[in-house]
């Protein structure tokens, strides 16, 4: 399935590097395990081969899968904001889109928490969602698209600089 090396993504982690494949007994089973070092914090994860679809690991996203997920986050039109949500529910579902390892989700989460963002101050709980969306996402659209993270994020101020103003994406 994945090869030592290559690049894949964990939910909710992000980006990250497998190092190698081991096989480690366990109450007298053998299992063969990817060792995930995840680029971002330098964690390494131990995800079971048997396992790993069903964590949601999975290869990193295309050039063209990047492109289009970049492109999405010029459409206003799926907006609904906050109304007639309560911040419990709204945070539930943004945490487990995070967790989804669905970068389409990931870019929903980024997008909903900017526009949110424009009429009214995060709450400390929004800005880490907001922070984490960010970072999963410019991570893995960079490494994809062959770009600096810093230069995805410049692209994401720019598509919001009229929700951003003077609180850019750092």
């Amino acid at each position: 399935m994945f090869s030592v090396d290559q690049l894949v993504v964990y939910p909710a982690q992000g980006v990250g590097k497998v190092e190698r494949i081991e096989t480690q007994e366990i109450g007298g089973a053998s299992a063969d395990f990817f060792i995930v070092r995840i680029l971002s914090n330098n964690v390494t994860l131990m995800v079971p081969v048997m396992n790993a679809d069903n964590v949601g690991l999975r290869p990193l996203c295309s050039r063209e899968q990047g492109e289009v997920i970049l492109e999405s986050l010029k459409d206003r039109s799926d907006f609904t904001g906050y109304t007639g949500q309560n911040w419990n529910r709204r945070y539930r579902e943004y945490s487990e889109k995070l967790k989804s390892g669905d970068l389409a989700d990931v870019a929903y989460v980024l997008k909903e928490l900017l526009l949110i963002g424009e009429n009214k101050e995060l709450s400390f709980g929004e800005r880490r969602l907001l922070e984490q969306a960010t970072s999963l996402l410019t991570l893995e659209l960079a490494l994809a698209l062959d770009k600096e993270q810093d230069d995805i994020k410049s692209v994401i101020n720019e598509l919001f600089a009229d929700v951003l103003q003077d609180k850019p994406l750092e």
